[in-house]
């Protein structure tokens, strides 16, 4: 391709560029370069120019299409010096800006400010007490204790001290005036707190502005939380009001005391109070800063009533702890100041290798402050200066065939801007309801685009539903959209799940700390997951916000355009109860946007708490799209209802005159798009409601005009339900549940399967889908010993979390290889020319092979196979319909399907042994504390339409509510009944519904976190399976990085296949094998190949046990995974 090159730079970026450019390509004038280049030298040039991209950098390079036409591929550095073709202008005006720009509409900044400031300088003033002090010293025997109360909580007590000495307790003005004046005095503070004060209440009986830095110290480490079960209950359903009503509920019991040993505790806490080196009054330069910042924050009280009016108020301390708690994690990590001249000997924190005392505490105090200031200054900065992706060349392109609704999408997208200006600057709440195989993942990109500034450029944050994302979902995205690598970052769990999918090994071990001891808690880094990107361009000004260690990565996670990560990794944004790892989801939620896909994948808890980071992302202003084929109307209410709460304090904050959301909702038939008003607030979700029907109507209505790809019949085994609930399932009954399995597998595959040219054998490719991991592992044994049909040979395998990740991993990357599927009508599957596949075929003597996958929901979501049928173990409505989304996926029909491809099973496991509640775990039957949702039947002949599964399994039953809702009698409707009171409960109050977070003051406690924790399960243990002197045994890691034996302490035995059921093994793998392979493909001569071995396979060994009971055993298998048994088996 031929390519001209145009530079429009200036100052040191001149000279930069033309050493790039000069390297590639012919000058052909000052600012002009032409050369014939591949498309991969292009990258690198545009890779090159992007590593030292300035402010002064402006580059745009055009593709010479033919003798008349040429277009501009990209542009890199300041894309004002070019419009939207290229052409650089001939004229420019100037506007003088009075401030700052990016502070234009930033009004309460000044008060962020001062809020910040003088939190910062009283953040650690409890620090000044004995106990502490000699906590710190390298002799102390009470390093590792907790003190009797914490540094923060004495830090709190002293300003409420400072204010009781003021005289004044209901105006703030009294106790600024004093630490302005200073005319405070130490005695009279040290008095007021032992003699004068309930050393239990620190918040209470404090003016407004009081309250905030009150709650700005104490929440600095910590969110005030009750960790007793008993007492949180009091709060459940408490309507909390007022800032003042819920301080004074919160105790020094809120974990801000350690009472372990009572006479420990009493003995201690004396010395809580003792300040022998006084409380920094002799600090000149930190008087001097409290002095200052006390004015400034005098200035601002006028604001007082308005924040408070207009909930404003949430949106600045929320700012305010940020930067707070950043400041904070920044100069903690930094040597001291060899500079800072004092009369003070009070230390703030000890040096992390030495434990030799580190900072001052008047110097900490003052660096914190001005660190967290600096943070201050750059959230307009973080919000608005964060560059995004431009010129993606695959989103300008037309949609294909079948898929052109996603340009529709757009079109309707930019007539509605057109009707409607400055619209883009709303808040957006969409709805991407398209069917799966549809081009989701496009649809978003192209949606997000089109709501962009001038519509040309992309920013924003892909959150996935899944557990555990994969790399490949990172390159097929880079794939699908055409990112370069410097535009996505993709974070993952793991740094072994990486370097599995790159093979780039390489070893680092990392030992945590107990920061606490000394004195640091906000040493801890921000990230702890690894995150794929290439290199860094320069963002200078966020060097001065992190640690330099820690920089690149954190830089890397803030700036790149789009960043892709499962949901837990933004989730920590408001689920963290204590430390700082919620400050880089809320900074990259500053300027982006946040699409969820895959959203509806959670129970009626966690959609609570994915709510709350919906409300968040409102709150700063962002965009959010959900976007899955079943999202259910209370879902979509719930979510629009949280988002335009946070929307509507964002434009209190901003001071916005235009405050209506608009609602969009897509899928492959139409586009939607309102304006829903939020000025009228009685109806804002009535209107909500209405629309979303009036869109899921027209929806279902198509839905049934689509071409039938999925039918569906039960298995009757309604004769295998036992007498009376037993807690273990007679092995005789599900032996005789797994044989009506293996008949129905026969009879699916006679009916659909594809012929191999080369062998005429039928061959069909199957999931049988089982609730959970041990029946899973059973049916398999079962699968592999059972006596099939003359003519008749099956291939199993089974599919599920518990596995070594390694063999899991080499599982996923054979199946996505062979149920890719996407072959036409009458053309030979890929997978049969696959070698494993191939081999089976050729040695097979039957005419008929059935390849059996027997997966627990893992194959659900997430995965890209297409299946010829299923069989469906149920849990949920929801669960049918995603498997369903497995069969057939890719394959285009030109007409229905006649015969059923899937086979539901009447009962599941747990309703024949007449569980109480047996559609949960997964699913949404409830019978807790947490609800009381309970089916009168576990029939599923009673519990479905079976005239609508006949006929077409499809969304309809998900996305549309019946009237009225029948929770204990239908599945779908018990669905419905579990997310409406979750989500849509607008009347409920207290710590534990969501209202309480949205509409009341509990956001400023971890209460609701407490009550609704995201995916709350039982805990795993982390083990590692390492290959040790030819021998497998299982260890846990130590915090040094040690790894310890628990083979015989977790009692796990490994388990041998025998000779007939590996014959019968779809993929055999070899743990040994292939640690071996890698050992030698890393051809590390120098080192001995066992020694290799052992240590690969401490590094993609992992694998998580559930948690530890010890009536139990354990079995592991290469091919079946680790299994929990009961003891007597």
């Amino acid at each position: 391709m031929i390519v001209t090159f145009v530079s429009q730079c200036e100052k040191k970026a001149l000279a930069r560029t033309r050493r790039v450019l000069d390297s590639f390509a012919d000058r052909i004038g000052d600012n002009t370069w032409q050369t014939v280049i591949t498309e991969d030298g292009l990258i690198a040039v545009k890779k090159l120019l992007r590593k030292t991209v300035t402010k002064s950098t402006a580059v745009s390079c055009h593709w010479i299409r033919g003798r008349r036409r040429s277009e501009l591929l990209w542009i890199v550095g300041n894309r004002n010096k070019f419009n939207m073709q290229g052409i650089v202008p001939v004229n420019t005006t100037k506007k003088s800006l009075a401030q700052n720009k990016w502070e234009n509409d930033w009004h309460y900044l000044p008060l962020i400010k001062a809020l910040v400031a003088v939190s910062a300088l009283l953040h650690d003033w409890g620090k000044a007490t004995v106990l502490f002090q000699e906590k710190l010293q390298p002799k102390s025997k009470n390093g590792k204790k907790g003190d009797p109360l914490r540094h923060e909580w004495i830090s709190c007590l002293l300003l409420n001290a400072l204010v009781q000495h003021s005289g004044d307790v209901k105006h703030d003005e009294a106790w600024l005036n004093l630490l302005i004046h200073q005319s405070w005095s130490e005695d009279a503070l040290k008095q007021t707190i032992t003699q004068h004060l309930d050393q239990s209440k620190a918040l209470d009986q404090l003016p407004p502005m009081a309250q905030l830095v009150s709650w700005l110290i104490v929440s600095h480490h910590r969110l005030p939380d009750l960790k007793e079960e008993d007492r949180r209950k009091a709060y459940a359903s408490t309507p909390k009001e007022t800032l003042p009503s819920l301080l004074k509920s919160i105790g020094a019991d809120w974990g801000y005391q350690n009472k372990f040993d009572e006479n420990d505790y009493k003995s201690r806490l004396k010395q809580c109070f003792e300040f022998e080196q006084g409380l920094l009054s002799q600090s000149t330069e930190w008087t001097k800063q409290i002095k200052k910042w006390s004015g400034r924050l005098l200035q601002e009280l006028s604001h007082i009533e308005q924040i408070f009016a207009d909930g404003s108020w949430r949106v600045i301390v929320h700012h305010a702890r940020l930067c707070l708690m950043l400041g904070d994690h920044y100069y903690s990590s930094c040597d001291a100041d060899k500079t800072w001249k004092t009369k003070l000997t009070l230390i703030a924190n000890t040096d992390q290798k030495t434990k030799q005392p580190k900072q001052f505490l008047d110097e900490h105090l003052v660096n914190v402050s001005k660190n967290a200031l600096l943070v201050s200054q750059s959230l307009s900065r973080l919000a608005e200066e964060m560059e995004p992706a431009y010129d993606i060349q695959k989103l300008k392109k037309k949609s294909p065939d079948g898929f052109e609704w996603q340009d529709n999408a757009v079109k309707g997208i930019q007539q509605f801007i057109q009707k409607n200006e400055g619209s883009e600057k709303q808040g957006w709440f969409i709805v991407n309801m398209a069917s799966t195989g549809k081009g989701k993942t496009i649809a978003n990109a192209k949606i997000m685009q089109a709501l962009s500034p001038n519509a040309d450029s992309l920013r924003y944050i892909l959150a996935l539903g899944l557990r555990t994302l994969t790399l490949q979902t990172g390159d097929s995205y880079r794939h699908d959209i055409g990112l370069g690598n410097d535009e996505l970052a993709v974070l993952i769990g793991s740094k072994a799940v990486q370097e599995l999918h790159h093979k780039n090994m390489q070893k680092k071990d990392e030992i945590e700390n107990d920061f606490a001891e000394i004195g640091s808690e906000s040493l801890e880094q921000l990230l702890d997951n690894e995150l794929d990107y290439e290199s860094m361009p320069q963002a200078d000004f966020m060097n001065a916000l992190f640690p330099q260690n820690q920089a690149e990565r954190n830089k890397a996670f803030l700036y790149k355009p789009i960043l892709a990560c499962t949901i837990d990794h933004m989730m920590s944004a408001t689920e963290t109860k204590r430390g700082g790892k919620y400050i880089l989801p809320c900074l990259r939620l500053l300027s982006s946007d946040l699409v969820i896909d895959e959203v509806d994948d959670f129970n009626g808890q966690d959609l609570i708490a994915i709510a709350r980071l919906v409300h968040l992302t409102g709150m700063l202003g962002r965009k959010v799209m959900i976007s899955s084929a079943t999202i259910p109307p209370a879902l979509a209410e719930g979510f629009f209802n949280a988002y335009q709460q946070g929307w509507q304090l964002y434009y209190a904050f901003k001071k916005l005159k235009n405050t209506d959301v608009v609602s969009m909702w897509v899928d492959e038939f139409k586009a939607q798009i309102q304006t829903v008003p939020l000025a009228n607030n009685h109806n804002i979700i009535l209107d909500y409601e209405k629309a979303h029907e009036k869109f899921v109507q027209i929806r279902a209505k198509s839905l049934l005009e689509q071409v039938v790809k999925h039918k569906a019949y039960l298995i009757d085994c309604a004769d295998l339900v036992v007498e009376k609930n037993t807690q273990q399932l007679d092995e005789s009954v599900q032996t005789e549940y797994f044989s009506r399995i293996q008949q129905h597998v026969e009879k699916l595959h006679h009916d659909h399967h594809t012929i191999d040219e080369k062998t005429g054998k039928k061959v069909s490719f199957g999931v049988i889908r089982v609730a959970n991991v041990s029946p899973c592992v059973a049916l398999t044994q079962y699968l592999l010993n059972a006596e099939w049909s003359p003519e008749v040979a099956a291939r199993t395998m089974a599919y599920h979390s518990r596995q070594v990740l390694l063999l899991r991993s080499e599982q996923e990357h054979h199946l996505d290889e062979v149920l890719k599927r996407k072959e036409k009508m009458g053309e030979q599957p890929k997978a049969f020319s696959n070698p494993m596949i191939r081999q089976h075929l050729d040695s097979i003597q039957a005419d008929n092979v059935i390849f059996i996958l027997v997966a627990t929901p893992v194959e659900e979501v997430g995965r890209d196979h297409d299946f010829d049928w299923a069989i469906v173990e149920p849990s949920s409505y929801r669960s049918i319909i995603q498997l369903a989304g497995r069969v057939l996926r890719h394959r285009k029909l030109e007409q229905n399907i006649e015969k059923p491809n899937i086979a539901l099973l009447q009962y599941n496991l747990k309703g024949l042994r007449k569980a109480e509640v047996a559609f949960e775990k997964p699913g949404f039957e409830i019978n807790s504390a947490k609800g009381n949702f309970k089916l009168d039947t576990k029939n599923l002949a009673e519990l479905v339409d079976i005239q609508n599964i006949e006929s077409g399994i499809n969304a309809i039953p998900r996305i549309q509510r019946n009237c009225p809702l029948q929770p204990t009698k239908k599945l779908a409707d018990l669905e419905h009944a579990v997310m409406a009171d979750a989500l849509t409960a607008y009347a409920k109050v207290g710590a534990q519904p969501l209202n309480g977070w949205l509409t009341q003051k509990w956001f400023l406690t971890a209460l609701s976190q407490r009550f609704n924790a995201f995916r709350q399960s039982s805990p795993n243990i982390q083990l590692f399976a390492v290959w040790k002197n030819n021998k497998l045994i299982f260890c846990e890691k130590d915090d040094f990085g040690e790894y310890i034996e628990r083979t015989g302490f977790y009692h796990i035995s490994c388990v041998e296949l025998n000779d007939l059921e590996k014959e019968k093994l779809w993929l055999n793998r070899n743990y040994g094998d292939i640690l071996c392979r890698m050992a030698i493909e890393k051809d590390s001569e120098n080192e001995d190949i066992k020694s290799e071995v052992e240590k690969l396979s401490k590094r993609y060994g992992e694998i998580m046990l559930p948690e530890y009971d010890s009536n139990k055993k354990l079995t592991y298998s290469e091919q079946l995974g680790l299994v929990v048994l009961n003891k007597d088996k």
